[in-house]
């Protein structure tokens, strides 16, 4: 496969495209905006060597000066983690901070976009963008969604952030015929809790099955992501009534204080792990980890 010469892999990358290693895509708005530093350099690394360990590549995808960059150096994931001059960039935002040679971390809906111009099938995130609460009147819906519809590339996450609309996200994931299918159980979960009183539509209990499913929604010729959803480790999930009453407060605040937009998820996260003690971060960091390792033996079955 001849590269998009706007994409920029490392040298990693590089030798896994062209020997055939299985590669993992990585995104970077967590590193950025997700998490506060230092937990989100040492998060990023150690995503890194969770999926090397099971014998798979990591390509975490950010731009830097302008640059997309598929596999970044320690350094790069240093710089992400501590500049305050890092753009959130979604798909609408990806030519314009290319443009203005900009750093910008990549959303989920930018990454699997650059994942699939590199030739990589399998992206883990944190959780999914979607459907936000009071969508019905503010039409506030993540760009990850239509992405996921049309690009080819699976997504492994701890099922779509809880602070969005869980029900409406479903029904949305429905409408545009995305599977959503989660990993050994039969509850959707939400992101730092295995619950989120929804059963899942689909459910596999192995890297070998999912990879299997891939192969055939794709060798029929049918567009977009699968959404594969894995719940937190128990041991650091946060239950779901309990999370429940933080995002309220934190929505509240949020309403309080104007904050609109792109900047609602960072400003909920932040005040989440306050909130919670740091028990909200403890548990985004283990699912995260979680998620690269079912991520990397899910392309390793492919």
């Amino acid at each position: 496969m001849e590269l998009n010469p706007l994409i920029h892999p490392s040298e990693e990358v590089k030798d896994a495209l062209s020997s055939g290693k299985p590669l993992v895509a990585l995104e970077s708005t967590i590193i950025a905006h997700g998490m506060p530093y230092p937990q989100n350099v040492e998060t990023a690394r150690a995503v890194e060597q969770i999926v090397r360990d099971q014998g798979a590549v990591p390509a975490t995808i950010a731009l830097l000066e302008g640059r997309i960059h598929v596999g970044l150096q320690p350094e790069q994931l240093q710089l992400l983690g501590q500049s305050k001059e890092v753009a959130k960039v979604s798909m609408r935002d990806l030519p314009y901070v290319m443009a203005r040679k900009q750093h910008g971390a990549t959303t989920v809906a930018a990454t699997m976009r650059i994942a699939a111009l590199a030739g990589i099938k399998v992206f883990v995130t944190g959780g999914i963008g979607g459907v936000h609460r009071g969508a019905t009147q503010s039409m506030d819906i993540s760009a990850d969604l239509t992405e996921m519809s049309r690009t080819n590339v699976a997504v492994v996450s701890a099922g779509v952030k809880s602070i969005l609309d869980i029900g409406l996200t479903l029904e949305m994931l429905e409408t545009l015929g995305i599977p959503v299918v989660t990993v050994g159980s039969e509850d959707f979960p939400s992101f730092y809790s295995r619950q989120s009183g929804y059963t899942t539509p689909l459910r596999l209990d192995s890297p070998a099955d999912i990879a299997c499913m891939l192969h055939n929604k794709w060798s029929l010729g049918i567009e977009g992501s699968v959404l594969i959803a894995c719940p937190v480790p128990a041991a650091y999930e946060v239950p779901f009534e309990k999370m429940e009453a933080h995002i309220q407060a934190a929505l509240a605040a949020a309403e309080q204080q104007g904050v609109k937009g792109k900047e609602v998820t960072p400003f909920l996260l932040r005040y989440l792990a306050v909130r919670t003690g740091g028990e909200s971060l403890d548990a985004n960091i283990a699912l995260v980890k979680n998620n690269a390792k079912i991520g990397a033996q899910i392309a390793g079955a492919m």
